[in-house]
């Protein structure tokens, strides 16, 4: 099984910062997980959870223009 986007994790806040927030479980934050499974380390709780009830990384999906971020028009 997959979903469009995995963002039901529990998030905690970085302290002192206004709109920063990170996964509960792997504490990584949430723009780097960018709604994705395989955002989250592999040891992560909330993937280790979904990963065995059957969800699927997306692992082949890459970013949109990842590859020409820093290329000048």
């Amino acid at each position: 099984m997959k979903r469009l986007f995995y963002i039901d994790y529990p998030q905690e806040h970085y302290e002192g910062q206004a709109h920063r927030y990170r996964c509960a479980f792997c504490k990584q934050e949430t723009t780097k997980i960018n709604g994705r499974l395989e955002g989250h380390l592999p040891n992560c709780d909330y993937r280790v959870v979904l990963e065995k009830a059957g969800f699927e990384c997306n692992r082949q999906v890459a970013l949109a223009h990842e590859d020409t971020a820093d290329e000048e028009d």
